[in-house]
């Protein structure tokens, strides 16, 4: 037994009876040096290459956070704002930004720099992903709640919850336009 105060409980109201983690728990980064096997027509590095990164970055993240396994749910935002060129250093930072009861959004900022060069690393892409936690038969599990540490974690935190309403009213509104056309018989 330790003299340790007891883990912070929920910030979510949807996991009241599991302890937080802060978000330093399970925050990373993978960095990779882009070579000529990852470039695409243009002699750029491919933008699935770096899909590839931010993916297993954020499933690190998640599974960190999570404690175990954890599936990509969805890509929200994927946004490509410099080429990345080979012989860049890319760097993949990630961090949980919410968490609900079984699923969790992980932002990711992806940075470039000359290998050779000591000019700071700029952000070349930035994306959101939702992971769903999952036991070993396949089935959703409990998440931790994310405990913010800082001002930034807390504006993460909001906004990923306006992004996570966006998200469900998007479901909703398809839903309900494919149960419409559906009602009027019409086959897509």
């Amino acid at each position: 037994m330790t003299d340790q105060a007891p883990a912070p409980l929920a910030e979510s109201p949807d996991s009241p009876d599991i302890p937080g983690k802060p978000v330093s728990a399970s925050r990373t980064t993978l960095s990779h040096i882009m070579t000529h096997s990852d470039t695409n027509l243009l002699g750029t590095v491919h933008g699935g290459v770096i899909m590839k990164l931010v993916d297993d970055a954020a499933g690190a993240v998640a599974g960190r956070h999570s404690g175990g396994p954890a599936v990509t749910a969805s890509m929200d935002e994927m946004a490509f704002l410099e080429p990345v060129r080979v012989g860049d250093l890319v760097h993949v930072k990630a961090q949980v930004n919410w968490t609900g009861r079984t699923s969790m959004e992980v932002g990711v900022r992806v940075l470039a720099e000359r290998w050779n060069e000591s000019a700071p690393a700029t952000q070349v892409g930035s994306a959101y992903l939702v992971f769903a936690a999952v036991d070993a038969d396949g089935k959703s599990r409990r998440v931790p709640p994310v405990i913010s540490e800082s001002e930034r974690d807390r504006r993460r935190n909001q906004e990923a919850q306006i992004r996570r309403t966006h998200r469900l009213a998007r479901r909703r509104a398809i839903m309900e336009l494919r149960e419409k056309r559906a009602a009027d018989g019409i086959e897509d």
